[in-house]
């Protein structure tokens, strides 16, 4: 049953802020429409109309205006505590009832979102096919086709959010638990850097790779969610203290050019689907000036390989050692067999496989240098549950072709819906980056979505239309004109690439400078000051990750520093610029403003 509104952020708090509904009256038709729809093994827990009457008291007084996340429903995977709700992780004889949240769950109570219940999942978090769940429990079905996997583990999850049952939902992702769902799923599916979001009231599956995930609607919800949800926690050993504005990264526009990674297509091992999927976000990201570059991702496909054929499998036994060896019967048989495998592995098998990691991170990092952002498959194929019957361990092997390397390596991740296949299934892809990329990724996946406009998850809901974003999307770097010794391939261009500096382009100036060799050196330093009788200079504008323009800064001799410089197409950027009356300290300084730039005058002295 498809409630009459959209359950997207801006669709919800439009209808709040018209009084045409209140949060209140979302939750009785939530709870209505699950009556109706009978018994949906997506949910492990969902609350009742007495339990979910707290949140909603929370809420009096309260608007859009005041709280971000307002009366905005959302389901929780039944590895991460809701205070006062079992927690089961797919099974009964584990199952505790926490007195508190999880940390993310109460960032996203005390924004406002209203928590729904528990979600289904493969036991313990343990598989990418949504199908290892017991049968007390019962195993979710694809809100697309029942016949199909729903994908895990965090299967429930992307279930109710798909169908129009809650806003989004928390999923974790360790191997891709938080993506391959999603895209089963039409959803975009976040899979946070590591320690970025909170894992305190997570039951981990391998701590040291664990995050927890989003399943939303849209890009601008996502975006919205991570903001609310990227808190540092102090009583987490793995969370990290960020700040995207600090990094200068910024949801928002996308760039107009930037270069896109994509692995060479003999890689891919996609089914016809997944494979026009691919070839679809290839055309739609060069139609919004995108450049593709392929590559040859073979260490990124060789790190995936590690998680479960190398000593990580301990991870998961040493969450559940104690119940397999105490109460066997109570793990799923599939997850009984791969996880008994974590018993066996050496100290020395460890750390053999951490240099081994270490290696292929060596080589990841240094091919994805060359690109602004990576495409990948998410999955290679959508498997029918008798698929899995029939294979359950190498048909989930193959799921997690592209998603299982992505936290071995620390990179950030995030699963696209870019559209549907012949048989009216979702296909979608992965956009991926270093850590932190996060906001970049939202903010590409934003231009997609707005020239797709895709119906939301599996409902009947057209995509709303997205408001105008007046900002742009910054990645965490920072454009510098140089125009004298810093110029590709002269004496201090060196402090630009040491630093990470890519040259963006070589232009000019506003018409409006002169250019001066000041006295000293070497190497002569120049100087350009604008002047309404000056011309145009030939500068280059550079790259440089903003973490490093305070030491860059830093090494600048006076009387030169760094301020704003007029470019020929009316733009402003950070360049050098030289302070008041500086010409004529320490003698004469020579105008070489004639010669057009720096390299001009070189030719002269030459």
């Amino acid at each position: 049953m498809t409630l009459p509104i959209s359950l997207d952020i801006a669709s919800l708090h439009t209808a709040y802020r018209s009084g045409e509904l209140t949060p209140s009256d979302l939750i009785d038709q939530l709870l209505a429409a699950a009556d109706a729809y009978g018994h949906d093994a997506a949910w492990i827990t969902r609350l009742t109309r007495e339990q979910l009457a707290p949140y909603l008291q929370r809420l009096e007084g309260e608007s859009p205006e005041s709280l971000p996340l307002y009366g905005i429903p959302f389901a929780i995977k039944d590895n991460i505590d809701l205070a006062d709700i079992p927690t089961t992780a797919g099974s009964p004889a584990f199952a505790y009832t926490p007195s508190e949240s999880a940390f993310v769950v109460q960032q996203l109570i005390a924004a406002g979102a209203i928590p729904m219940g528990k979600t289904n999942l493969d036991q313990f978090a343990t598989g990418l096919v949504g199908e290892r769940a017991l049968e007390v429990y019962g195993t979710p079905a694809n809100a697309f086709d029942p016949t199909l996997v729903p994908g895990g583990s965090s299967s429930g999850s992307a279930v109710v959010t798909a169908a129009g049952m809650v806003s989004f939902a928390l999923g974790t992702d360790t191997a891709g638990s938080g993506r391959v769902p999603a895209c089963f799923h039409n959803l975009y599916g976040v899979k946070p850097s590591l320690g970025l979001l909170s894992t305190r009231g997570v039951v981990p599956a391998c701590a040291t790779l664990d995050t927890i995930s989003l399943f939303t609607l849209t890009a601008d919800d996502a975006a919205n969610v991570l903001g609310i949800t990227a808190a540092y926690d102090d009583q987490c050993a793995w969370s990290k203290r960020v700040d995207f504005a600090i990094h200068g990264k910024r949801y928002g526009k996308a760039p107009a050019a930037f270069r896109f990674g994509v692995p060479l297509e003999a890689q891919w091992q996609t089914d016809a689907a997944y494979t026009q999927g691919m070839h679809l976000a290839i055309a739609e990201l060069e139609a919004i000036g995108g450049e593709k570059v392929e590559l040859d991702c073979s260490p990124l496909l060789a790190a995936a390989r590690l998680l479960y054929e190398g000593p990580w499998v301990a991870e998961r036994y040493h969450v559940i050692r104690e119940l397999m060896q105490s109460h066997p019967n109570a793990v799923h048989p599939v997850t009984f067999q791969i996880t008994q495998g974590g018993a066996t592995p050496l100290a020395v098998d460890a750390f053999d496989a951490r240099y081994q990691l270490a290696e292929y991170k060596r080589q990841a990092d240094a091919l994805i240098r060359h690109v602004d952002v990576m495409l990948s498959p998410t999955t290679v194929t959508h498997p029918s549950k008798a698929e899995v019957a029939a294979d359950p361990i190498g048909v989930n092997s193959r799921l997690g072709t592209w998603t299982n390397f992505m936290n071995l390596l620390d990179y950030s991740a995030l699963a696209v819906p870019v559209g549907f296949s012949e048989r009216g299934l979702p296909i979608g892809v992965t956009l991926f980056g270093p850590a932190l990329a996060d906001l970049e990724l939202l903010s590409l996946a934003r231009a997609l979505e707005q020239r797709l406009m895709l119906p939301l998850g599996a409902t009947d809901h057209p995509h709303p239309p997205l408001a105008e974003l007046s900002i742009a999307a910054q990645d965490g770097s920072m454009e510098l004109v140089v125009c004298g010794a810093h110029l590709q391939g002269l004496a201090l261009n060196h402090q630009l690439t040491q630093r990470g500096g890519t040259l963006v382009s070589v232009t000019h100036s506003a018409p409006r400078y002169k250019l001066f060799a000041l006295a000293g050196g070497a190497p002569k330093r120049p100087a350009m000051l604008r002047d309404d009788n000056g011309q145009a200079i030939e500068v280059e504008v550079w790259r440089l990750p903003i973490e490093t323009l305070g030491s860059f800064l830093a090494g600048i001799p006076a009387p030169l520093g760094l301020g704003q410089v007029e470019l020929a197409d009316g733009s402003w950027k950070c360049g050098f610029i030289c302070t008041a009356g500086a010409l004529n300290e320490g003698g004469e300084a020579e105008e070489i403003t004639q010669f057009g730039g720096w390299r001009g005058w070189l030719a002269s002295q030459a």
